[in-house]
């Protein structure tokens, strides 16, 4: 029983959770910055490529 008060003890105690916080944090904003980049990015980019397969079934 003592070794689990201990534990809970240096848990409370240590610091180290926070910065584990702010990294997930960070790449949660991260990660939806990218996603969102990617939504918006992806209508073009398949045009793009669309366009270009239009073009190369075209040429003979």
């Amino acid at each position: 029983m003592q070794a689990i008060k201990t534990l809970v003890s240096r848990i409370v105690k240590e610091e180290e959770g926070q910065g584990m916080v702010e990294y997930s944090l960070i790449l949660a904003l991260v990660s939806v910055a990218a996603i969102g980049t990617l939504t918006t990015m992806g209508t073009n980019v398949k045009g793009v490529f669309t366009g270009a397969s239009n073009a190369l079934k075209a040429t003979p």
